[in-house]
């Protein structure tokens, strides 16, 4: 799958949620590459924007969408890696914050 498959393909399942891609296309297609070389590095599709530890078990609550995305997005309008954002966030009604780490420094690999 390439990543225009793997961005149409998650449009679907995502926007009825009400999880949108960031408006910018170039930024969002460079995540998905990211989320497809991960998936061939580790074998599961792992947050382009934190580092994995190979461990599924451990990266779990990172693998795309992670378990943070829910109260990112909530919160600051988007997620950590601003690949799913909410309407309003594209639409530039709410500011576009930095959105911190949510991740437990225990599970962070360095």
């Amino acid at each position: 799958m390439d990543k225009e498959q793997l961005y149409e393909q998650l449009k679907k399942v995502q926007e009825p949620k009400g999880y949108y891609f960031n408006k910018d296309k170039e930024r969002t297609l460079e995540l998905l590459e990211s989320l497809i070389n991960n998936k061939d590095r580790y074998g599961y599709m792992v947050c382009p924007c934190r580092l994995a530890s190979g461990d599924r078990e451990n990266d779990k609550d990172i693998i795309c969408p992670c378990v943070y995305r829910e109260a990112d997005v909530k919160e600051f309008g988007s997620c950590y890696c601003n690949l799913y954002v909410s309407a309003q966030w594209n639409e530039e009604k709410i500011p576009h914050e930095y959105v911190p780490e949510r991740r437990p420094p225990e599970k962070i690999v360095f």
